[in-house]
């Protein structure tokens, strides 16, 4: 080993030293790192102590992402414990949720920053953002949401027309020009976020969403409001949205922040961005909700079928050789958030069903007349060339055949695997 003996040779050390230290923190954070063999993590913190409404939106959340982690390439963990940010606890995340607040104590707003510095990935929702003291976190509130202090509300929850702004980022280049968004609360803030030349400011508040309130005393007429943006020097993305109508009453849910299907695009493209999962634009569905469609599966090459072609409850879904008729023809019809309820063409109130709502694998499926169960809304998840594999709301899992063509076998419903038995060829009915 060389050892340097010269005072001129130290400093020159220490020199590149200084350099080396110089130019790594003057680089931008690398995103940490989500590999291709398994999915990212998103951490999803709450505190379920403020407001019924934000609390409801917490509880809907820690419903909502769970369900739709296996089909989108993520795992999702809820915790109430914000400690994790200052004892290193978040490190294992790509991803951090902020749902119902935000950090409180100096520790943990000091870890929650260095976590984002050093490459960590960042949503926050609606009350995450609020503070009427910005000075006591700037660089939270002023640096790097920007927005400052909660200025004013709009009251009592409703949806807005958003347009959107920017079509290029990788959460927004899936949406229209403009959509309409679920019910919330909205805010404003004391900055201009037009001014501040690091945030990009992704959907604001369309002119014809005014008036934007239903009492007269709060509510917006006219003006510019931004709701979904992010900040360029962080992999971040914060929504205003996030707050349900509720009746305070009776502590009931009067309205959903996950009933807009457009909206929630945005929140999934936006998740696998900050988790660094594959951003390529996903094929167009092109699911009809009027056709009715075949569904071969790809591995044995049978059809979904209504055995003996009956429609009446608890009649098997089963597969079986394809042959053209009703029994093996169905209707995908939109419920929400993408998911379909799937309609068997000879009586199309009579949908596919996992048997007693059951979570568990190899759960048996059936025709049962639509409720709107969740065990009876499937998401068509696309895979190429007009293949699709489907997971029940309810429980995640897919749609699974047999891996032998053999006549009359039940279908069931399996943990997601990527394997054949769970790809099903769509192919429309005349």
């Amino acid at each position: 080993m060389h050892t340097f003996r010269s005072g001129s040779a130290r400093v020159t050390l220490r020199v590149l030293l200084l350099l080396a230290t110089l130019l790594t923190l003057a680089a931008p954070p690398a995103a940490r790192a989500s590999t291709a063999a398994a999915p990212f993590k998103v951490l999803g913190l709450y505190s379920g102590t403020w407001d019924a409404a934000h609390i409801d939106f917490e509880k809907e959340a820690n419903d909502w992402f769970p369900k739709q982690a296996a089909a989108n390439g993520f795992t999702y963990t809820a915790s109430n414990n914000w400690d994790l940010l200052s004892n290193g606890g978040v490190d294992a995340y790509q991803v951090v949720l902020f749902l119902d607040d935000l950090p409180q104590t100096s520790a943990q707003r000091a870890g929650f920053e260095q976590y984002m510095r050093g490459g960590g990935a960042w949503m926050g929702f609606h009350v995450s953002a609020f503070t009427t003291d910005a000075a006591s976190w700037p660089w939270y509130h002023n640096q790097f949401l920007g927005s400052g202090n909660f200025k004013s509300n709009t009251w009592g929850p409703t949806t807005a027309v958003l347009k959107v702004e920017d079509r290029t980022h990788p959460s927004t280049r899936n949406l229209p020009a403009t959509f309409t968004s679920s019910v919330s609360e909205w805010y404003s803030w004391s900055n201009d976020l037009r001014q501040n030349p690091d945030i990009r400011i992704l959907a604001s508040v369309d002119p014809s969403s005014f008036p934007l309130g239903t009492d007269p005393n709060q509510s917006w007429y006219s003006g510019y409001y931004p709701i979904l943006w992010t900040n360029t020097k962080y992999k971040m993305l914060y929504a205003n949205f996030g707050h349900n109508a509720m009746n305070y009453d009776t502590n009931t849910r009067l309205s959903s922040t996950f009933a807009s299907e457009t909206q929630n695009r945005f929140l999934l493209d936006g998740l696998k961005w900050l988790g660094g999962a594959d951003t390529t634009t996903p094929p167009e569905d092109s699911l009809s909700e009027t056709s009715w469609y075949a569904l071969k599966n790809s591995g044995n090459g049978t059809c979904v079928d209504a055995r003996s072609a009956a429609t009446a409850n608890g009649t098997a879904i089963q597969q079986y050789a394809c042959n053209g008729t009703q029994a093996q023809q169905f209707r995908l019809r939109s419920t929400e958030g993408g998911y379909r309820q799937v309609g068997i063409r000879a009586n199309p109130q009579q949908v596919v069903d996992v048997t007693g709502a059951s979570a568990a694998d190899n759960a048996p499926l059936q025709l049962w007349s639509y409720a709107a169960g969740q065990n009876q809304q499937w998401l068509p998840v696309k895979e190429g060339a007009g293949r699709y594999h489907f997971t029940a709301r309810h429980s995640a899992k897919c749609l699974t055949a047999a891996s032998a063509a053999t006549n009359s076998t039940q279908l069931t419903q399996r943990i997601c695997d990527g394997s054949p038995a769970q790809s099903f060829t769509l192919t429309a009915q005349s």
